[in-house]
C-alpha cells in the first residue's frame, strides 16, 4: 500500500513542482469573471514564485520581463472550478467499491454484484453505491431477496444513488439483527412488506442499523481514496471542493496529506455534525493550512432526506405515496440549537434542505437566530431542491447562500414530478428564482451523488436539458440562469460562499493561480459542446497538477481497485 501511495503521490508531484520564478502564461484566450457574473478577458497571466497572480494583461498590453514563459497556444483558459457541495472521501471510497450509477436494470445491477462478488471472493463484505430504481423503472424499492440472487453468503450493503437509503442483503440483515420486530428509528425508516416484514432497503437514519456493523476503513484506505478523489476531481477541472460532512477521520486524512505534500485540490471542510465539528476545529473555524489548501470553515446539519427515497420533508404528501411527507431529520427546537452553538464560536452553518417542508424550517430557524449573530456568518442551505414560491422571499434575507447542484434537475426531472405532481413544481430547482431574491449561488455537485464534472452542471444551468436535450427548450425554463452567473456560481460564487474570496475563485492580482485549460470557449458554445469540453491542463497555485496529454495526475493504474486493499 504505501508503494501504491508514493506511487499516486509522485504521480501528481513530478508535475507540480513549485515555481521557483514568475511565469509568464501568455497567448490565450483568458477568461474570468466575478461573483455578479460580469465576465473579463484577458490574454496572458504572470504568476509570482508563491503561485500568486501578479498581472493579469489584455491585449496590447506590454509583457513585463519574467524567467519563464509558456505559450498558451491560443487555448482557452479559465478559473479553476469550484465545486461547493461534494463528498470528498465518498468520492474515493466509491472510486474502489462498486459502482452501480450506470446500471439501467434491477437484472444488470444484479449481475454487476454478483461479478464483483466473484472478483473478491476474499472480502468479507461487499459494498457499493449508487443503485436507483427510478432508473430501472422499477417502481418500487428493491428488495434483499433479489439481492440475494447475486450474493447470499457474505453481507452485501448497497447505498443508494443519493446516500439517503441503503439495500442489504440477508446476510446483511441477520448480521445487523433487522427483524419484524424492529422498530424504526428516530429520523429513519425500513422498508417492509404486507406483513411487517423487512423488504431490505433502509431509509436515512435506519441505514446505521447496518452500515454500522461495517468494519471502518483503514488510514490506509483512506489515504488510497484521497489521492483517487484528487485524481478524479484535477482531470476534470475541479481546484476545489466544499467537503460537506467531514469526520474527524476524513480531517486527518486530509491532514496527513497535507503534512506530506500530497494534497494538491483545496478542500473547504464543513464537519458531520456539531459534535465532529467541534472535535476537528475546538473553539472555532481553523486557519486556512498548507498554502490555503485546507480550512474548517463550519458545520453540516441534515434536515431532511431526499426525494428519491421520499426522504425529503414536504409541506403536503407526496403525490406517489399518500400519507408520507417525508422524514425530519432534526425538530426545529434541535435546528435552532444547532445553528445558535455554530455561530457562537463562528462556525458557519450549511444545512441541508431539499423538500418545500424542510426549506420553509430551515428560512424559519435562520430568521430567528441570525439577528442575534450579525457578523458574517453566511449561512448556507444545501440544495434547496423544492422551495414553495410563497417562501422562496426568505433567502434574499442575512445573506443566505444557496448551495445547489443543477445537474440534479435533470437527474431528477421525472422522479421529481412523480412525487410532487404537476401543480407543485413551480418551485422546484429555481435557480433564477432564488437568485433573484439576492441569494448568492454556489454551484456544485453532491459528488459521489453525481460526478463531479462542472462542464454538465454548467451546460444544465444554462438550458435546463439533459444530455440528449430534453425536454426540448428546457424545464421550467424560466429557471435557467445566464452564462455569466453560471460561471460565477462554480468559481466565483464558490469561494465566497466558503470564505474563500481574495485567495481564489477568479483569476485576479494576489489570487492563487488556479485555473484550467481548456478547448473550447463556454461563453459561446452550446449546451451539447459544453458538456464535451475537455480539460487540457489544470493549475492549482501555479503549478500544473493535470496534463490531458501525458495523463499525469490522472493514470488509472496509479490505485487499481484490485490492489487498494479495501477489505472492509
Amino acid at each position: 500500500m504505501k508503494t501504491l501511495l508514493s506511487a499516486a503521490t509522485a504521480a501528481i508531484a513530478l508535475i507540480a513542482a513549485p515555481a521557483e520564478a514568475d511565469v509568464l502564461l501568455d497567448n490565450v484566450q483568458g477568461i474570468t469573471v466575478d461573483r455578479e457574473g460580469n465576465v473579463t478577458r484577458f490574454e496572458a497571466l504572470v504568476i509570482g514564485d508563491d503561485g500568486r497572480i501578479t498581472h493579469v494583461l489584455a491585449r496590447g498590453e506590454r509583457r513585463p520581463q519574467t524567467d519563464y514563459r509558456e505559450d498558451g497556444q491560443g487555448r482557452i483558459v479559465l478559473p479553476g472550478m469550484i465545486d461547493s457541495h461534494g463528498h470528498v472521501m465518498g468520492i474515493g471510497l466509491g472510486a474502489l467499491s462498486l459502482d452501480l450509477m450506470q446500471t439501467a436494470s434491477l437484472g444488470e445491477a444484479q449481475a454487476e454484484i454478483a461479478a464483483y462478488a466473484a472478483r473478491f471472493p476474499g472480502r468479507p463484505w461487499l459494498l457499493g453505491r449508487g443503485w436507483n430504481q427510478e432508473t430501472w423503472g422499477l417502481g418500487r424499492f428493491p428488495t434483499a431477496a433479489e439481492l440475494d440472487l447475486a450474493e447470499s453468503e457474505r453481507p452485501v450493503w448497497m447505498e443508494r444513488v443519493d446516500g439517503h437509503a441503503g439495500w442489504a442483503n440477508s446476510a446483511a440483515l441477520r448480521l445487523a439483527g433487522i427483524t419484524k420486530d424492529t422498530r424504526d428509528p428516530a429520523g429513519g425508516r425500513i422498508e417492509r412488506d404486507a406483513a411487517g416484514n423487512p423488504t431490505g432497503v433502509l431509509v436515512d437514519a435506519a441505514m446505521e442499523l447496518v452500515s454500522g456493523k461495517i468494519p471502518p476503513p483503514r488510514g490506509s484506505d483512506r489515504d488510497a481514496a484521497l489521492s483517487e478523489a484528487q485524481r478524479l476531481l484535477v482531470a476534470r477541472g475541479v481546484t476545489a471542493i466544499a467537503d460537506m460532512g467531514t469526520s474527524i477521520e476524513d480531517w486527518q486524512t486530509f491532514r496527513r496529506a497535507g503534512d506530506t505534500g500530497g494534497l494538491y485540490i483545496r478542500i473547504m471542510s464543513y464537519g458531520a455534525g456539531i459534535d465532529q465539528t467541534v472535535l476537528i476545529g475546538g473553539s472555532g473555524p481553523s486557519p486556512w493550512l498548507y498554502g490555503d489548501k485546507l480550512r474548517l470553515n463550519g458545520v453540516k446539519l441534515y434536515l431532511d432526506g431526499a426525494l428519491g427515497s421520499r426522504g425529503a420533508v414536504l409541506k403536503e404528501d407526496y403525490a406517489d405515496h399518500p400519507g408520507n411527507r417525508g422524514l425530519a431529520l432534526m425538530s426545529p427546537a434541535q435546528l435552532r440549537n444547532a445553528l445558535t452553538r455554530a455561530a457562537i464560536d463562528g462556525y458557519q452553518p450549511a444545512v441541508h434542505a431539499i423538500g418545500d417542508g424542510a426549506n420553509l424550517e430551515a428560512l424559519r430557524a435562520i430568521d430567528d437566530v441570525a439577528p442575534v449573530y450579525p457578523g458574517d456568518i453566511r449561512w448556507r442551505i444545501e440544495h434547496a431542491q423544492v422551495v414553495d414560491p410563497a417562501d422562496m422571499g426568505m433567502f434574499g434575507n442575512h445573506g443566505i447562500v444557496a448551495s445547489m447542484q443543477p445537474v440534479h434537475q435533470t437527474s431528477d426531472r421525472l422522479m421529481a414530478e412523480a412525487r410532487l405532481g404537476a401543480d407543485r413544481l413551480d418551485g422546484a430547482y429555481a435557480w433564477h428564482s432564488i437568485a433573484a431574491t439576492g441569494a448568492p449561488l454556489a454551484f456544485g455537485s453532491d459528488a459521489p451523488v453525481e460526478l463531479p464534472d462542472p462542464w454538465t452542471g454548467l451546460a444544465v444551468a444554462i438550458s435546463r436539458e439533459d444530455a440528449d436535450g430534453q425536454p426540448f427548450g428546457g424545464w421550467y425554463p424560466q429557471e435557467a440562469v445566464n452564462r455569466g452567473a453560471a460561471l460565477a456560481a462554480y468559481t466565483a460564487g464558490g469561494a465566497y460562499a466558503g470564505f474563500a474570496q481574495g485567495r481564489f475563485g477568479q483569476l485576479a492580482v494576489g489570487e492563487q493561480a488556479d485555473f484550467v485549460v481548456v478547448d473550447r470557449d463556454p461563453m459561446i458554445s452550446s449546451p451539447a459542446e459544453i458538456r464535451e469540453t475537455q480539460v487540457l491542463e489544470t493549475w492549482i497555485g501555479g503549478r500544473k497538477v493535470y496534463d490531458a496529454r501525458t495523463r499525469s495526475g490522472d493514470a488509472p493504474e496509479i490505485v487499481a481497485e484490485e490492489e487498494a486493499e479495501i477489505v472492509r
